[in-house]
């Protein structure tokens, strides 16, 4: 299988990037398929970074991604020496992680022909952070190839974006996303109610699929609105949100951050609790590492939150289609329709309108400073009062 056939609903966007990974072997042609700084970008599920992933792959394999050879399977499995996949963990990209980032693309590469950087969420670069990779984009490295990812081009500085070659990756359909899961192995039925719920994230898709708690959590997010009856049922509602969605993000920061605490250590020779000499020294590395720790801590968080308020804006947008549309209307939550009626016909459009407004605006300021239990409080209450 090739790796183009992991990327669901971009045959464009594949046409474009397998000319430019075979312009690449060649590069005695001269041709303009392939670039040195590339920006991928499309809505979340759109598959920017599985797009970046299987692109180098096709660059670095010599038969241009074939899916079976060590090269390809290595760069799938983030094994290749000469990929590096940067995920951001933090809110912001930090000076230091650029001026990493940068040494990079310094670096002859080890076995293939390129060195590739991946940049997911690149959006999250600031000023300092983008202006430091500015100047390498701007004048690369012959083998060095960097691929951003981000949600818009407006996301990152416009001196960047100009010195990008930009590719647009479009939401797959779900049934296109409920095929790809028939073949990795998923039930028919479950398929099509994940790539549903899912609205064309395929990784979204694998999880409501594959695990049951996932499922179980986007249903009682799903009752919210029809819960909401009064004040005190609003602030219930938003404490279980915020509370849930710290749960698990603790869950997965604890065990992580144990991890990484252990390998500092053991980089030093000590252990936990100890008062060795090795311990002392690794302290102000593991105070910076703490300080890491908790602003990644507090963007999973924030990320759980905000899947919680997609899967409340599919509510509402279902709601709208009946209400414009009527009962041939095609749903995401289609599980929930019989719910859905009995809301649309005890509301109005205008209503819901200011609902799904509302949600926006909640999400839009999990990039502020704000607390998320005001912002999720304040939201069911609007959602009630609508």
């Amino acid at each position: 299988m090739a790796v183009w056939d992991r990327l669901v609903g971009q045959a464009r966007a594949i046409e474009l990037l397998d000319r430019a990974a075979r312009d690449a072997h060649h590069p005695e042609t001269k041709s303009n398929s392939m670039t040195h700084a590339w920006l991928f970008t499309g809505p979340p599920g759109a598959g920017r970074s599985t797009a970046a992933i299987l692109f180098a792959a096709a660059i670095l394999c010599e038969k241009f991604g074939c899916g079976t050879c060590s090269v390809c399977k290595q760069v799938l499995n983030d094994q290749h020496p000469d990929v590096n996949r940067f995920i951001p963990q933090q809110i912001t990209i930090t000076r230091d992680e650029s001026e990493a980032l940068i040494r990079e693309t310094s670096v002859m590469p080890l076995t293939g022909a390129y060195r590739i950087i991946i940049i997911e969420d690149a959006d999250r670069l600031n000023d300092v952070s983008g202006n430091m990779l500015l100047k390498s984009i701007e004048e690369p490295h012959s083998r060095a190839v960097w691929i951003l990812c981000t949600p818009s081009v407006d996301d990152v500085l416009p001196t960047i974006r100009s010195r990008c070659r930009t590719l647009a990756l479009a939401t797959p359909s779900w049934n296109e996303v409920a095929d790809l899961l028939i073949r990795e192995g998923i039930e028919p039925a479950m398929a099509a109610y994940s790539a549903r719920a899912a609205q064309g994230h395929v990784g979204r898709a694998r999880g409501l699929a594959t695990d049951e708690a996932t499922r179980r959590r986007r249903h009682e997010i799903l009752q919210i609105p029809s819960q909401l009856h009064d004040l005190r049922a609003c602030f219930i509602a938003a404490e279980n949100i915020v509370s849930v969605a710290t749960e698990e993000a603790n869950a997965e920061s604890d065990r992580r951050d144990e991890e990484e605490k252990n390998d500092v250590l053991e980089l030093f020779g000590a252990e936990a609790g100890s008062k060795s000499k090795g311990e002392r020294a690794a302290r102000p590395i593991l105070r910076e590492l703490e300080t890491r720790q908790k602003s990644r801590r507090t963007r999973a968080v924030r990320d759980r939150l905000d899947q919680s308020l997609t899967d409340l804006m599919s509510y509402f947008t279902d709601v709208m289609k009946l209400q414009l549309v009527g009962d041939e209307a095609e749903l995401v939550n289609e599980d929930l329709r019989g719910q859905l009626k009995d809301f649309a016909r005890n509301s109005t459009a205008a209503k819901t309108r200011a609902r799904m407004e509302a949600i926006e605006r909640a999400r839009r300021q999990f990039a502020s400073n704000a607390q998320p239990q005001m912002i999720i409080e304040a939201l069911t209450i609007e959602l009630a009062r609508a």
